[in-house]
């Protein structure tokens, strides 16, 4: 029985008739309770041969046929279900967001690998997701994970990080990364449930006609960036989509009046010119309308540095600028000049002026600026650059020498120390023998102070695709999905599907719509046309053709050169523990079936002439019944075909001696549509009038009608139509949707619609209303105006220009990407060393000694302390 969603759209009278597969006739017969007129055995041996030798026809027209059309209809099945899915879990948005569904794209994405039988797969398993399985879903790329999986994920990711970065291991809470896309989680944030996509339902129970762990209820999240309204789809995967209301904002400038536009592209510009006063005070702002602050005034203008000696042609962005010319202006003291850069402003005093000290700092002197301060004679005594000594020169001009005292320095590991220039930082060479944070391999850096680099060395573990190693640097813990995307073939290569890395063993090939062109293997010189398979191909299904024992015709069975026979001769096997070497079927070819060729017989009782096999050719019964005239008059004989001996020149529709006895009640005909018997014994003459009532359906199939039989037959047809009408509004849906507006009527219904419609033009900016009828006429009602045509002009402009601005975007990020990858090229990689670990093979006497040497000193000691003992004893 088809779903109820199948069932839309189809009037009261025609669901019926769909669902139980009979013919609508066939149905309403049955029900009003008229017989089927009897037609002749002849005649209906005609039909039925006919409509063989129609299909047979049909089926040796058919181009292609193959084993796996069936698989095929079955996908063509599935994917219109999975159609209808998601046109009910996008129908909310699409009834508000109109006809543009080129925002839908990502998320209709989404919902499609979500609705394919393995389309989700789970990267830390490499296993595919059923509906029957409790998931999680990132919130950063919205990828699917098993809940088990992502829970074991977390758990040893947090133990990891804490492991190698805490000293107080396991009281720090870390974060935990997404498995594809690195958005990190708190540990509390760890997945303990399993939820629908949105989150308001808790294990959600699978549903046949919903998405996937979907509750099926409105997904009512807030859109991303925030403006207010919710989303409107049911529960799906994924990103929601752009916000599909609409709402009346103004241009970015405000200048213009507010319009109508969808919310999530609420940003649009006027055209019109900015015009406000930029810093430089002299220019306006010409761009077309924008928000924010204006760009800075691009205008070139002739200005003066700080200094007022230079005057150039410089951006008016950049109002103050500074020329590369020494002030050169006299000091206060009128012997030196002002060595500044330009500035704007006095110059200050005379830096030589005042109180001076010597070179060392330790002796004041009050001398014009003309006079070098002179040396004081005493020992320096500044620190030097080690931080430890000072110096021991007198009192000198210019910087301290280097510190060249020796004192005792401890290396930086902590293990020597040694007498070192004071200058120079003293660096043993042992080797770290600590483990870096991989846990795998030693630091070696010489004189490690025991923070030890990060491990530079490859991971180079096998991945759970068990293809590839991972290139990341070495590190503690699992390793991250191959990210690899691997190509699955059919058997010619003509199609593929792309396919995680490690799902190809488990993934079976795409469906190719290219002909097989592997060899027959029977004794037909081509293969039936089908498409393209992995393995062996189907059973040839093409006529035999070869010539038949006994007779002139043809073999028309199917090809039996190869069909699996169950083998006759088999080993008997010594016990369970033995398998069998033979298999149980084998592909051998079988004889020709018996020639089928119909050939005209006529039966014992000569009712007709049938179509006998050829193999079968001869008197036969054709198992209907005699059919002879009895002695009443009123019956034939019921038994089954039979020969009868008939006197000459006697009537061939008199029954004989070999047929039965009349002992039947009255079957005379009754009026035309009665359909009740006679009550009297089988008698001649008229029957008395049938009383009965009738149960009749209404035109509508909604009502059943009781009207006395005599009275339904008697009238005429459109009386019939007046007696079988309930009066009542017929339900029936017109071909432009709208119900009928008729009382219950026989018959197809009027397709004039009066129903008023409203029209837009193809921008949707106009709108006017119209007869259904007449839309159904005429296509082009409502046109769009000269306004429309501008405004549709306008956004393919600024698409345009968009499409330009990511085209360079893009090619300026290739191009970086390009210098980046060659300049990386130019490094030299360092070759890892071996190290090499012999074992010391131990002697025997090493081997054994402990075992040896606890005997022996027990036994000592036990002579020594009876010795002991008969010394004692007096």
């Amino acid at each position: 029985m088809n779903p109820v969603w199948r069932l839309q759209g189809l009037g009261r009278g025609q669901g019926r008739g769909q669902i139980t597969g009979d013919p609508p006739g066939a149905v309403r017969s049955a029900v009003r309770g008229v017989p089927e007129v009897k037609v002749s055995t002849l005649s209906r041996f005609d039909e039925i041969r006919k409509a063989d030798q129609a299909s047979a026809q049909r089926l040796a027209a058919e181009k292609h046929s193959s084993s796996s059309e069936d698989d095929d209809d079955e996908d063509d099945e599935g994917g219109g279900q999975r159609g209808k899915i998601l046109q009910s879990a996008l129908s909310p948005y699409t009834s508000r967001a109109g006809d543009d569904v080129g925002l839908l794209e990502q998320t209709r994405h989404y919902l499609n690998e979500v609705c394919q039988s393995g389309g989700v797969t789970c990267l830390i398993c490499i296993a595919s997701v059923r509906r029957t399985q409790a998931v999680w879903s990132c919130v950063g790329c919205y990828c699917i994970f098993h809940i088990t999986c992502i829970q074991k994920w977390a758990k040893d990711s947090i133990f990891l990080v804490s492991s190698v970065t805490d000293e107080d291991f396991g009281k720090k809470e870390h974060p935990w990364p997404c498995p594809k896309c690195r958005y990190e989680y708190n540990p509390d944030q760890t997945p303990s449930r399993y939820y629908c996509y949105c989150g308001k339902e808790a294990e959600p129970a699978p549903d046949p006609w919903l998405l996937p762990h979907s509750c099926g209820q409105v997904c009512e999240r807030e859109f991303k960036p925030s403006c207010g309204h919710h989303c409107l789809l049911l529960c799906h995967p994924g990103p929601c989509p752009p916000c599909p209301k609409m709402v009346s904002v103004s241009c970015l400038c405000g200048k213009s009046s507010r319009v109508p536009r969808r919310c999530s592209a609420k940003s649009w510009r006027c055209q019109q010119i900015c015009g406000r006063m930029l810093p430089c005070r002299m220019h306006t702002c010409s761009n077309t309308c924008h928000s924010g602050e204006c760009l800075p005034c691009p205008q070139v203008s002739v200005q003066t540095c700080a200094c007022g000696r230079r005057r150039t042609k410089r951006p008016c962005a950049n109002l103050e600028w500074h020329c590369d010319q020494i002030c050169g202006r006299p000091l206060s003291c009128g012997n030196h000049t002002c060595e500044i850069v330009c500035h704007a402003g006095l110059c200050g005093p005379c830096p030589r002026s005042g109180n001076r000290l010597c070179s060392c700092g330790k002796t004041k002197s009050v001398l014009p600026c003309t006079v070098d301060v002179p040396t004081c004679g005493d020992t320096c005594s500044k620190k030097l650059d080690c931080g430890l000594h000072t110096c021991s020169m007198r009192c000198h001009k210019g910087a301290c020498e280097t510190c060249r005292q020796e004192v005792e320095k401890t290396c930086r590991c902590g293990r020597y120390t040694k007498n070192f220039p004071c200058h120079k930082e003293y660096l043993c060479d042992s080797k770290c023998n600590k483990t870096r944070t991989c846990g795998k391999h030693q630091c070696k850096r010489k004189c490690c102070p025991g923070n030890c680099p990060p491990c530079d060395m490859k991971c180079s573990r096998m991945l759970g695709c068990r293809n590839h190693k991972c290139p990341s640097v070495c590190h503690q813990g699992s390793c991250y999905p191959c990210p690899l995307m691997v190509e699955v073939r059919c058997h010619c290569g003509s199609t593929s599907i792309s396919v995680p890395c490690g799902r190809e063993r488990s993934t079976k090939p795409p469906r190719c719509k290219e002909l097989c062109r592997k060899p027959p293997s029977c004794h037909h010189s081509s293969l039936e046309k089908h498409r393209c398979h992995m393995g062996t191909c189907p059973p040839c299904k093409q006529p035999c053709q070869r010539p038949l024992a006994g007779c002139p015709h043809l073999c028309p069975a199917p090809c039996h050169d190869q069909v699996l026979v169950k083998a006759s001769e088999r080993p008997m096997l010594a016990g369970p523990w033995e398998q069998p070497s033979v298999p149980a079927f084998v592909q051998t070819a079988v004889p020709c079936p018996p020639c089928l060729v119909p050939i005209p017989t006529a039966c014992l009782g000569e009712h007709e002439m049938s179509q006998m096999p050829c193999h079968k050719r001869g008197p036969f019964s054709c198992g209907r019944p005699c059919g002879r005239t009895l002695t009443c008059g009123n019956h034939s004989c019921t038994l089954e075909c039979h020969r009868v001996t008939a006197a000459p020149h006697s009537d061939v529709t008199k029954a004989g001696k070999e047929c039965v006895q009349c002992e039947e009640s009255c079957s005379n005909p009754r009026l035309a549509g009665c359909t009740h018997p006679c009550s009297l014994p089988c008698h001649q003459g008229n029957c008395p009038p049938c009383t009965l009532m009738v149960r009749q359906r209404c035109h509508c199939k909604i009502s059943n009608l009781y009207i006395e039989c005599l009275k339904f037959t008697s009238a005429d047809e459109q009386g019939k139509q007046l007696l079988t009408s309930c009066q009542n509004q017929c339900p029936k849906q017109l071909n432009c949707g709208h119900r009928c507006k008729l009382l219950c009527h026989p018959g197809d219904c009027e397709q004039t619609c009066s129903q008023k419609v409203k029209l837009r033009c193809s921008c949707k900016r106009i709108k006017k209303e119209f007869p259904c009828s007449r839309i159904r006429l005429k296509d082009d009602l409502v046109l769009c105006d000269e306004t429309c045509r501008e405004l549709q002009k306008k956004h393919a402009e600024s698409r345009a220009a968009e499409e330009r601005a990511a085209l360079e975007e893009e090619l300026r990020k290739q191009q970086a990407e390009l210098e980046a990858f060659e300049k990386r090229q130019k490094g030299r990689r360092k070759k890892s060393r071996k190290v090499t670990e012999l074992e010391e093979e131990q002697g025997v006497w090493l081997k054994y000694k402990n075992r040896l040497l606890v005997p022996v000193c027990g036994i000592l000691l036990a002579v020594a302390f009876f010795y002991l003992l008969q010394l004692s004893i007096p």
